[in-house]
């Protein structure tokens, strides 16, 4: 498979970080934003190709992963998690729901809340998507070095941990959250 080229990876020299004195706003290809998203994206190539053998979105996949690790949620909770648009989620639900991925029923306490769920074939979908996903990040780990993935993964962690350094959970995932608070 290609390595994907990282802007600025021609050999040439990149263009300075600031342009101009009054500026001081880096060069759009060293733009924290920008480069958060083309190493996301650098990363989702290598496991979109198993996706869509799959018949599966980025997106469908992402809430399949994170019911993985919940018994259920409400739907605000999974957009959390996912990092998903809860209209968006409202257009990706009826889909898995159709398919038997997952369940959704009323909160018990508030009908105007829906609880989501996997079911079992959503449970069976993701076991058999392990492997495959195993060897996705084995060959990551070989082509640039499982030390700088575990770098990559922590620095990731303790960049959304210090963004949200008022305690307020907005700027990072559930998960993150409560491993941050069992640290503390």
């Amino acid at each position: 498979m290609a390595k994907a080229r990282s802007p600025g990876a021609t050999g040439r020299k990149p263009p300075p970080r600031h342009r101009g004195a009054a500026s001081r706003m880096p060069a759009f290809q060293h733009s924290l934003p920008m480069l958060l998203l083309w190493a996301r994206e650098a990363v989702m190539q290598r496991f979109r190709p198993e996706l869509n053998a799959r018949g599966m979105t980025d997106q469908q996949w992402r809430i399949i992963r994170a019911l993985i690790e919940v018994e259920s949620c409400e739907i605000c909770e999974l957009s959390a998690r996912c990092c998903i648009h809860a209209a968006s989620l409202s257009r990706i639900l009826p889909k898995l729901a159709a398919d038997g991925i997952i369940s959704r029923c009323p909160n018990e306490k508030d009908q105007r809340r829906v609880v989501v769920s996997l079911t079992a074939d959503g449970r069976r979908l993701f076991e058999s998507g392990i492997a495959a996903s195993n060897r996705i990040y084995a060959q990551l780990a070989s082509d640039i070095g499982a030390h700088r993935v575990e770098h990559v993964t922590a620095m990731l962690e303790c960049l959304i941990s210090a963004l949200d350094a008022e305690g307020t959970g907005k700027a990072i995932a559930p998960a993150a959250r409560s491993a941050r608070k069992r640290k503390t």
